[in-house]
């Protein structure tokens, strides 16, 4: 079978790997339908993603049909449509024991240190596979994925009513946690970036404000939007130099703030900042078996991921598709691989 594999930074091939066979009772034998370009994989082609090993079948965000299963499998039969869930963990280190298995001690994740779904085919436990709605396309299903690191990153957040939540970043990441959100009914949510287009589809996707930080302080404009506060919130959804220290000063006294980048550039932040308000830094990494919750909200409609892909490829146009990423043409918003 063809897959797509990052040799090196910025080394992409497209190899032959042996179809995987089942191995054990309770695995399904999944075909590739379609997986999304997260930035985290745009991270492991360039080399800036720390957690990333290679050689590495890269894909993360993936959904397929199952097309075998196990002796053992109960749950799930040959044509179930799936998102397979990315994380595999431990189940007895400290963090599995304290219910976070998305950073276990032991963490393996697929697409990052196991290969993951840029493959036509893959072998997964059977509890790793999460039934897709009948009426969400196989591309659009991809967003499920994001999404689900969108409710980790509120949850994390412990967001409520009476909290102003600001954003940073008006991407894919960032307008999944928009979505999110606003299901909360935060008192604000203000929505940072340098892109006029996209701070104007965050407006239509429910932000009651949007800060430009290429012409506007945004520390600044956060108090003013707060009543001089600042938000009780801030999600860095963006991981740009300077982005946490601005989330820090910006957020006012006994407020959280959410970092989800994986930069290990150096960056410029101070404990004055974080003590004198007593503020909580706090990390959001993956998703901790959400998969099903942000399943159960797209079935009930309370989140509508239809019509979320600006473009799709052919899988074995890999090359074209990280390259055309690369050219940040402001059309982009989630590009999809796709393997029929």
């Amino acid at each position: 079978m063809k897959a797509i594999q990052i040799v090196k930074p910025n080394e992409l091939k497209v190899i032959d790997m042996d179809k995987p066979e089942i191995q054990q009772p309770d695995q399904v034998l999944v075909k590739m339908k379609a997986a999304g370009i997260c930035g985290s994989d745009v991270g492991i082609y360039h080399g800036t993603n720390a957690a990333a090993t290679y050689p590495r079948v890269i894909g993360h965000e993936m959904v397929g049909v199952i097309e075998a299963v196990g002796s053992a499998v109960t749950n799930r039969k040959v044509g179930d449509r799936v998102i397979i869930d990315q994380v595999t963990a431990c189940g007895h280190c400290y963090a599995c024991r304290k219910g976070r298995p998305n950073v276990c001690g032991n963490l393996q994740v697929r697409g990052v240190h196991l290969d993951g779904g840029y493959r036509e085919y893959m072998v997964v436990p059977e509890k790793d596979c999460y039934l897709l709605p009948d009426f969400l396309k196989d591309e659009d299903a991809v967003m499920i994925e994001p999404t689900t690191i969108a409710v980790q990153a509120c949850s994390r957040a412990e967001l409520c009513e009476e909290d102003d939540l600001m954003i940073i970043g008006a991407g894919a990441l960032g307008n999944s946690i928009l979505r999110i959100a606003r299901l909360y009914h935060p008192h604000k949510l203000i929505v940072v970036d340098i892109d006029d287009a996209k701070l104007a589809e965050s407006l239509q996707h429910g932000a009651t404000d949007v800060i430009n930080s290429r012409n506007e302080d945004v520390v600044a404009r956060a108090h003013e939007l707060t009543g001089g506060y600042g938000p009780t919130v801030t999600i860095d959804a963006a991981c740009f130099k300077g982005s946490l220290l601005t989330a820090c000063q910006a957020t006012g006294n006994a407020g959280r703030v959410i970092t989800m980048g994986f930069s290990i550039a150096p960056d410029e932040i101070n404990q004055f900042v974080i003590t004198s308000k007593e503020l909580d830094v706090r990390g959001s990494r993956l998703q901790n078996r959400k998969f099903q919750e942000v399943i159960d909200l797209v079935n009930a409609g309370k989140v509508d991921l239809s019509h979320s892909i600006s473009h799709t490829f052919h899988f074995l146009d890999a090359q074209k598709a990280f390259d055309f990423n690369d050219s940040h043409d402001p059309s982009i918003r989630k590009i999809v691989l796709t393997f029929d």
